[in-house]
């Protein structure tokens, strides 16, 4: 082959070499647009504080129609009534969703803070639960009772004792009721204040005591086995709707708003209801 032959081969096979190498650059500069572009995106995200039964199942069961919405459930878990507020005003939190509106106004006026409700979702029964002794009727002098010691919660128990005829409070006592205002107690019951969440625990060395509808759900209490319970359609139902609340200058921000809407649809309201069988009432 004579050296122009070569140089003419030579320069072909660069060419082509070169063309090649073009080819296989563009072709990876494509794969990586593809992959950027089918990354997924990252979405905005809404921190909620709630207790666990009923408050984070519900928000669990909506947090892929959030997504859908484009806003990322974060969903703090707390097993106290204080946590929640506290952390919600100190922003680390969006949203909390555990309590009622007695609560809340109580909690606001004792703590200085200024939160608000968004939407009222549903009612949680209280219940008076059997503990060493098994029925009203084998109720002694002297009983050990215990109730909320939170002083909404508190009278609330206390109203539905009274409403079971265990004890008569002061007539103008009514949602301010405390064991200070019993005026009639036939069967000599002592009544004992503790923390809402502990009261499932202390259950078993008491006759009975007065549980919240959530913690009674945590503890696996049979809702059954309630002695006396508020009515879904008492004055109760109405006024302890538990709500979702945020910090007064955030409620109508959109990501709420989007939360609110939903825990107020359809889907939650047939949700609530068959998962929860009457220990949870929707109230929307």
């Amino acid at each position: 082959m004579s050296k122009k032959v070569k140089l003419i081969v030579g320069i072909v096979l660069s060419l082509v070499l070169s063309f090649a190498l073009v080819g296989i650059v563009g072709c990876s500069d494509e794969g990586d647009s593809a992959e950027v572009a089918d990354a997924p995106e990252e979405l905005p995200t809404l921190t909620v504080g709630a207790t666990p039964a009923p408050h984070a199942e519900i928000l669990e069961f909506l947090r892929q129609a959030m997504r859908d919405e484009g806003i990322e459930l974060s969903i703090v878990e707390y097993t106290d009534y204080v946590l929640p507020n506290t952390a919600l005003d100190a922003g680390e939190l969006d949203v909390n969703f555990f309590q009622h509106l007695p609560y809340l106004e109580s909690f606001n006026e004792e703590n200085g803070t200024d939160l608000s409700p968004v939407v009222g979702v549903h009612f949680e029964p209280l219940g008076l639960y059997p503990g060493q002794t098994d029925s009203l009727e084998d109720i002694s002098q002297g009983a050990k009772i215990a109730i909320p010691s939170d002083p909404t919660n508190g009278a609330r128990a206390l109203n539905l004792l009274q409403a079971a005829d265990l004890i008569t409070l002061e007539a103008d006592a009514g949602l301010f009721a405390t064991p200070r205002d019993i005026v009639e107690n036939k069967y000599d019951l002592d009544v004992v204040e503790v923390e809402a969440a502990q009261l499932s625990r202390v259950l078993p060395d008491l006759d009975f005591a007065v549980i919240n509808g959530n913690y009674a759900l945590e503890s696996g209490l049979d809702f059954d086995s309630a002695l006396a319970v508020e009515g879904k359609d008492s004055e109760a139902a109405a006024r302890y709707t538990n709500y979702l609340v945020a910090r007064t200058d955030r409620v109508d921000d959109e990501a709420i708003q989007k939360l609110g809407a939903l825990l107020n649809s359809e889907v939650i309201r047939t949700f609530i209801e068959e998962r929860y069988e009457g220990r949870v009432v929707p109230t929307f």
